[in-house]
């Protein structure tokens, strides 16, 4: 019984992260203590930075069971920003408007010094800074620290952003703008005590569904995005911010990141033979389906073969990786070690390999606990 469990768990969660958010040093803050924000994914929220420069903002369908994240009371579901199918996005055509975006903050250099404080870039390096991000959507709905633009200054608050939210993601997969109201955005912070929540529920919202994006160790060449539009999957390059050379993919082993599968019952053994030992559940696809079971891949190749392997021709799946951190630093990350490196050529972009299997390792727990 040992040996079945521990075959499980390394199959099913490679590594789980504890990731303990703290709250705010202080300063910066617009919202009341214990406040989180709801936000859908069309409306500007409070004190938007810019004008909409989303063209890709609508909320999906409400998720099957399959689908949704998993996170308990006191916990949030963390999903490193690499992982195929955490986000999603339309091919050829970018979720947000970077060069529009660039615009906005060009004709106010009050707001542009208040995005580049928040980004922790140069006033003049912030059109360069947007065009390294790559626009996407989100899949699932995603805790965040969202800043506003309140008397000359950026003002922190806890958001939730919901699923379908237009984006710009950092070289790691961090959300770092929201697109539908130019806010500069930061990974979340606990509150003191229990949040209350401010704002107007969407159907689908459930607080056990929400996940915090935790980044990727390496830099992330490719994305792997789930399209909805066509019912089918992109590689999108990192800082391709107008998608001009998205391509096809194919679909990725699980397609749920924040939702990975547990492994199926063993098989029956016959009589004084034991059955055969778990491994992940999986449907014929990788596509989101309303089917019982939502870890999917036509590929053949198991996650211990695809974690170690191949190489591929195919220019559409071709990575390489950077050990060095790309993007600023922002000023109320939360104090997380950072995920463990996965061998995953997706979910991490460290090989030229195009199998997407062994991301179930992209998953961890984040518990919020506040700070005493």
């Amino acid at each position: 019984m040992p040996r079945v469990s521990a075959l499980a768990a390394a199959v099913v969660a490679a590594v789980v992260l504890a990731v303990v958010f703290t709250r705010p040093s202080g300063g910066g803050s617009s919202a009341k203590g214990g406040e989180v924000f709801l936000q859908s994914a069309s409306s500007s929220g409070q004190d938007p930075f810019t004008e909409s420069t989303a063209k890709q903002s609508s909320a999906p369908p409400p998720p099957t069971a399959s689908a949704t994240a998993t996170g308990t009371a006191g916990t949030v579901q963390g999903v490193q920003g690499g992982a195929p199918g955490l986000y999603g996005g339309t091919r050829f055509a970018p979720a947000c408007d970077v060069e529009q975006q660039i615009k906005f903050f060009q004709a106010d250099q009050g707001k542009e010094k208040a995005f580049a404080s928040v980004a922790g870039v140069p006033s003049s390096g912030v059109p360069a800074y947007l065009r390294s991000l790559t626009p996407v959507q989100l899949r699932v709905d995603t805790r965040v620290t969202n800043h506003g633009y309140r008397n000359g200054a950026g003002t922190a608050y806890q958001s939730v952003l919901q699923a379908g939210t237009a984006v710009l993601v950092d070289s790691h997969g961090v959300p770092r703008v929201r697109c539908a109201c130019g806010n500069p955005l930061t990974p979340p912070v606990a509150e003191k005590s229990t949040p209350r929540l401010v704002g107007t529920r969407w159907s689908a919202y459930r607080p056990s569904n929400v996940v915090v994006v935790t980044p990727a160790r390496t830099v992330i060449n490719v994305f792997v995005l789930y399209d909805p539009r066509h019912d089918d999957w992109i590689h999108r390059h990192r800082g391709d911010y107008d998608g001009r050379h998205d391509q096809h993919a194919k679909p990725p082993e699980f397609p749920h990141p924040w939702n990975p599968p547990g492994p199926c019952p063993p098989s029956p053994g016959t009589t004084g033979t034991p059955g055969a030992s778990p491994q992940p559940c999986r449907s014929p696809s990788g596509k989101p389906s309303a089917s019982t079971s939502s870890s999917a891949s036509t590929s053949p190749s198991s996650p211990s073969s695809a974690s170690s392997s191949s190489s591929s021709s195919s220019p559409s799946s071709s990575t390489s990786s950077s050990p060095s951190p790309s993007g600023p630093a922002s000023p109320s990350a939360p104090s997380a070690s950072k995920p463990s490196e996965s061998t995953s050529p997706q979910s991490q972009s460290a090989s030229t390999g195009p199998s997407s299997a062994g991301q179930s390792s992209a998953a961890s727990t984040a518990t919020i606990s506040p700070s005493a």
